[in-house]
């Protein structure tokens, strides 16, 4: 008989064992300790274990639902971590049910909006989301440089840059928070990462832009405010960041965004093949 539980009511064994198994033939390979696991799902993420439910087989774990729940841009929304069903007990309905208690948790925190990513190409699952209710509204890309060496350190005239400190990014970026950010780029999410450096430019004494970027070459924002731009601001931003971080490669992903698409291209990073849709469910 299978039972539905909170992951507060399980040991985290049970929980990571139960994500191991419902992605052991993913698109995708989890190759993921425990360890790491807690600290990037049940971390940086966002979720935790009282947003989320595991479904149990006498005592063995054979689904998951992750939930997070956070403001996101003004609403406050649960997010679907992730959802795991192991291969032998997939078509059994799990998946709807764990979606019920994810629903019901979503509606008793009082959460405006439910919200997750997946995979363009897995199309079992973006059917099944979409029977659920969810629409898709963004679209989210990545791009990889693999030869990071190729951008050469070049001088602009009355353009300074120099590193600072989280709240001072935070502070100083605030008026250009106006655009869609996705989940894991989003100020909470790099305020909770502990490698990334934060670099600013300005523009004689007036700030121009800003770059986020960790110790692997992840970046998590790039930003120049339009009154600054075409002034090799962004490139400088990047260029700095590289030397002065000693990045091989670099890599960065993003929701809807033409320009920064073009930007990208012109300094040679490639588009890589995974993408993702956002997809919403207003409560």
């Amino acid at each position: 008989m299978i039972q539905y539980k909170k992951c507060t009511e399980v040991e985290i064994d049970l929980v990571y064992e139960a994500f191991q198994v419902g992605y052991a033939d993913y698109m995708i390979k989890f190759d993921i300790s425990k360890e790491d696991f807690i600290k990037r799902f049940l971390g940086l993420e966002g979720n935790r274990l009282e947003h989320s439910f595991i479904a149990m087989n006498d005592h063995e774990p054979i689904g998951i639902i992750l939930g997070g729940v956070k403001k996101y841009e003004g609403i406050k929304t649960m997010r679907c971590g992730t959802l795991a069903i192991h291969p032998e007990f997939r078509g059994m309905g799990i998946s709807h049910k764990l979606f019920e208690l994810h629903k019901e948790e979503a509606l008793l925190t009082r959460c405006q909006q439910l919200f997750l990513e997946v995979i363009v190409g897995n199309d079992r699952a973006i059917q099944f989301y979409k029977k659920l209710g969810y629409e898709k509204v963004y679209d989210l890309s990545y791009y990889d440089l693999k030869d990071a060496s190729q951008l050469k350190m070049k001088s602009v005239e009355d353009i300074k840059i120099k590193q600072i400190q989280f709240n001072e990014f935070q502070q100083e970026t605030k008026k250009w928070l106006y655009f869609h950010m996705n989940w894991q780029n989003d100020s909470d999410y790099m305020e909770k990462s502990v490698n990334n450096t934060y670099y600013s430019a300005y523009f004689n004494t007036e700030f121009a832009g800003c770059l986020c970027v960790n110790a692997s070459g992840k970046i998590s924002f790039l930003f120049v405010d339009k009154e600054f731009r075409e002034k090799g601001i962004a490139s400088l931003l990047i260029q700095t960041a590289c030397e002065k971080l000693q990045l091989l490669d670099l890599s960065i992903g993003f929701p809807n965004n033409s320009l920064l698409e073009g930007f990208l291209k012109k300094l040679h990073f490639e588009k890589n093949a995974l993408t993702q849709y956002e997809m919403y469910l207003v409560l």
